[in-house]
Order: C-alpha cells, then structure tokens, then sequence
C-alpha cells in the first residue's frame, strides 16, 4: 500500500489521488493512443472523503498516493459517482483497507455496484440534488442519468467550489501534468472531441438539456475535475463551448469518405469522389479502413456533415470492416448527416444496396442510390464518383446555408 507515488494537491482542502494508465490503447472499443487516467479524489475535511476509487490493477498507485497525505484507514466516507469498472474496480480493496464508516452511490449506482461486487458494506443511496455534511464542509448531489450510464452523477464541494464532474467533460490522456493549461490546446480539443464522440455523443440531447440547466444551479466553479484526463481550472469555459457545438450536431461544410478495398478498385471510386466534394467547395477526409480506427472515424463524422462509404461485395456482402465501422456509428446515433454509397464488385453486386440501407437505418439522408463499377472502375465510372461527390456537396452547402 505505502509506495513512492504521491497526491496532487489541487485546491487548499482537496487532493488528486488517481493513477496514470500510459499502456492502454483499447478501451472497450475505442482506441485509447495517449493512454488514459483514473482520477479518484480525496477531500480532506472533518469527514475524510474518497470520491471515486480507480480500475482494479490500479489500487495500490491510488492507496499509496493517499498514504501521502493521510494513513489510509482514517477516510470516513467513500462517494462513487458511476459504477463503471475503470472507476469502481478497486472499491472492493480499498473498502477492505480502509472501513469506511459509509460508501455513497446515486440511486441506480447502489443497483449497480451490487450487481458487480459481493460486498458486505451496504452502499448508501443519494437521491438527486441530495446534500451530505462533512462537518466543515458540504457534499450536493446532482443525478446525470445515462451521462453515460443510468447511475451517473456528479459532486459538486461548495466551500472549494469543485464540481466532480464524473465522465462529464474527461478525455483519454496518460499524462503527468494535472490541469488543463499544463497541456496544449490542440491536444484538449482532439481528446475531449474523441472523448465525447465515443462515448457521450449518442446522451447528446441529455448533455444539451445539462448545459442548459447549469445556470439555473447557480454552482460557482472554480475547479472542474472529472474521472479522466486533466482538471479544468482555466478553460472551462472552452470545452462548455465545444460541448454546446458537439451535441447540437449542426452539419458543417465537411465531408468523410470511408471505405474498404480489396483489389484498388475501390479505393479509386473513394479519390474520385473526394475529387467532386472538393470541387463542390467541400472540405474533406478520406479514412481507409485499413489504416483508420473506428474511434478515429466517429470523431471525424461527429464534426461533419456528410459520410460517405464504399466497399466492395464479398459473398453477396458488405466487407467485413466496413460493417465493423457500420455497427459502430449506429450505436453512436451520430445525427444531420448526408451521404451516399459506392462500391465494385465482381458478379453480384449486393454491397451497395446493403450499404444504402444501413446508412438509412442511421439516418444518413441520401442524395441518391449510389455509384456501383464492375471489377475495376472504367472512365465513365470515375466520372459518376465525381459528379456523386459534387451531388453531396450541394445538397450539403443547402443545409449549412
């Protein structure tokens, strides 16, 4: 328990006590390239509190960073805001080193941190907007539910002026600086928008009607501290604005081309529409699947405003990563999107309409049934792949005006 890592102190009566994660790079689904962080924070009043613990592997780093302010065992209360295992797989060792006198949870957190942990400790539940007392110092409660799991919520310590802000505004980054001005602003800006792409984007009606709410709780914020990545002491107000663009999911004047090949054919028809979006006055970003992750192409369909996706037929079927992809960004319920399909084929053929439909059952509008080449796309093709991108582009610079 007693190691060589150390809290970080992050206001007078609050300390980061997390763990740095520099080796993951799959975090169910999503590619983690920069690592991550499991930020856990202890709040040094008349009532010891541990908010959030950390993942399971990551229990002895968290309780030796504790071990740098205060013996461990001296913590009172223990408040778990989500009951995802990357924030509550060391809950079950830590309760065991420290005994604390009570463990909170939202309502549905209680349901949840049962349902993956044979405890003995009852979990207390707090009801929404719920205060606790930590003697000097008070606790609020605020349910955020599906943000992004049925048991979210956030803390919010008045006399510090701290909202915990749980996986509300976090990103993936395995880094040793602790707050949001230590880091480059195009670093915040791709992983916040990653972040919230992969995980946030399908909840985005909930984050509009959050946001929307924020100023009617009259919370004065000085530190925002979610459950991954840095701290927000400067620039909250830049990622509040990020988050008002990426949930109202206004298209912009962007375009993505995505697509599998097998024999080049269709790599050809992808550039020669590229060709027809840019002549159009469209901005756009090829991603072949052979080289881009799907975490990477939700982030760039998030900000634009059309998708387009090619595959060539394999067994009467759409390419197996082209599917992939597919599956993903229905899930994510990415919205205003125009689009349309195309692909070569051999004898059959079926991978265009196949694609048509799962576009639709996204609710990509599209602009037309799409563009098929037999094996290899002649000149006659090519030029339908054109005049398919500048289709796109029109009908897109019609929405954004």
């Amino acid at each position: 328990m007693i190691g060589p890592f150390k809290a970080v102190k992050i206001s007078e009566h609050v300390y980061w006590v997390g763990a740095i994660d520099w080796g993951i790079r799959n975090f169910h689904g999503y590619e983690t390239s920069r690592g991550t962080t499991y930020n856990a924070y202890l709040v040094m009043a008349d009532k010891v509190t541990l908010i959030d613990t950390v993942k399971a592997p990551f229990a002895d780093e968290m309780l030796s960073r504790v071990a740098s302010v205060i013996e461990p065992s001296r913590i009172d209360y223990i408040i778990s805001n989500h009951a995802e295992m990357d924030h509550t797989g060391a809950l079950p060792r830590v309760i065991d080193v420290v005994h604390p006198e009570k463990v909170f949870a939202s309502v549905m957190g209680v349901k949840a941190i049962e349902r993956h942990f044979d405890l003995d400790t009852e979990i207390t539940p707090l009801k929404n907007e719920e205060s606790l007392s930590l003697g000097n110092m008070n606790l609020s409660f605020i349910h955020t539910p599906m943000l992004h799991w049925p048991d979210s919520m956030v803390s919010y310590l008045a006399e510090e002026e701290i909202l915990f802000s749980q996986d509300a505004f976090g990103m993936h980054l395995a880094t040793t600086e602790r707050f949001d001005d230590e880091i480059e602003r195009e670093i915040l800006e791709e992983e916040a928008g990653k972040y919230y792409a992969n995980i946030l984007l399908p909840f985005s009606q909930l984050v509009s009607r959050l946001l929307g709410g924020l100023p009617a709780l009259n919370l004065r914020i000085k530190l925002v501290a979610p459950d991954h990545g840095p701290i927000w002491r400067s620039c909250f107000d830049r990622i509040l604005k990020w988050y008002t663009t990426w949930a109202a999911q206004k298209p912009t004047k962007k375009a993505v081309i995505i697509y599998a090949t097998m024999w080049n054919s269709t790599n050809l028809m992808a550039r020669a529409i590229s060709d027809g979006l840019t002549e159009g006055g469209v901005a756009v970003k090829i991603m072949p699947l052979d080289s881009s992750h799907r975490s990477d192409i939700a982030t760039a369909v998030m900000n634009a405003g059309a998708v387009l996706i090619g595959s060539p037929t394999i067994n009467n079927n759409i390419f197996p990563s082209v599917m992939d992809v597919l599956t993903y960004l229905k899930g994510l319920k990415p919205k205003n999107l125009t689009g349309a399909a195309f692909g070569s084929f051999g004898w059959s053929g079926e991978a265009v309409g196949l694609l048509n439909e799962s576009l639709k059952s996204i609710g990509v509008d599209l602009v037309s049934d799409g563009v098929k080449a037999n094996y290899v796309p002649d000149l006659a093709a090519l030029e339908e792949c054109v005049l398919l991108g500048k289709a796109v582009a029109e009908r897109l610079k019609e929405k954004c005006g």
